[in-house]
């Protein structure tokens, strides 16, 4: 797969196989991804909590919120939600900024979930304390983003921007679309 096609194709999915486990053993390998991405100032303040057992992943379910635009819709349903979860963290003891951290390395591991036929949902939306106190973290440890793993369960299409409008919405058959700006729209002509 070229990098266009892997880029194009790794969206935000939000309805999963749930029948589709995904091992540890591969969580590791997509962290591996992020632990690879840049880092500003190279001090590497992310950790990552890889989370695949059952009564863990319920336990996170009820704890995310799931696409805001769609406010008719409460989430995956049974049969839909993740099968994985990893947990991005920034390390206090080494960094209070992450700045651009957390976006190299999620991108990086959604790009490599793509290319295992995986996909994603980065969630920002996430009652962080009850979180914390489930797994029992260390104080230093803050929780950034819950990236939700499966086999997606839905189809994902983009779509040319109309009127402005930035909302994503589901179709008469159920088809996911995402709006995108036109290139012509974001590349300036600067003139002199």
């Amino acid at each position: 797969m070229n990098l266009l096609s892997l880029i194009t194709k790794t969206r935000s999915f939000r309805r999963f196989d749930s029948t589709i486990e995904i091992e540890e053993k591969t969580l590791c390998e997509l962290i591996n991804l992020a632990r690879l991405a840049p880092s500003a100032r190279n001090a590497q303040p992310l950790k990552y909590l890889p989370v695949t057992k059952p009564a863990d992943r319920d336990a996170i379910f009820p704890l995310l919120s799931w696409a805001g635009y769609l406010k008719d819709w409460d989430g995956p349903a049974a049969g839909e939600q993740p099968t994985a979860y990893i947990v991005v963290l920034k390390d206090r003891n080494i960094a209070e900024n992450s700045y651009c951290d957390d976006g190299l390395a999620i991108q990086n591991i959604m790009l490599g979930a793509t290319e295992r036929g995986l996909g994603g949902c980065i969630i920002g939306a996430v009652a962080r304390e009850k979180l914390h106190q489930h797994f029992a973290l260390p104080k230093h440890l803050e929780i950034l983003f819950v990236l939700a793993l499966g086999k997606p369960a839905e189809t994902v299409v983009l779509d040319e921007m109309t009127a402005n409008d930035c909302r994503y919405w589901r179709d008469e058959h159920d088809i996911h679309h995402v709006p995108k700006r036109t290139l012509d729209e974001i590349i300036l002509s600067i003139t002199k």
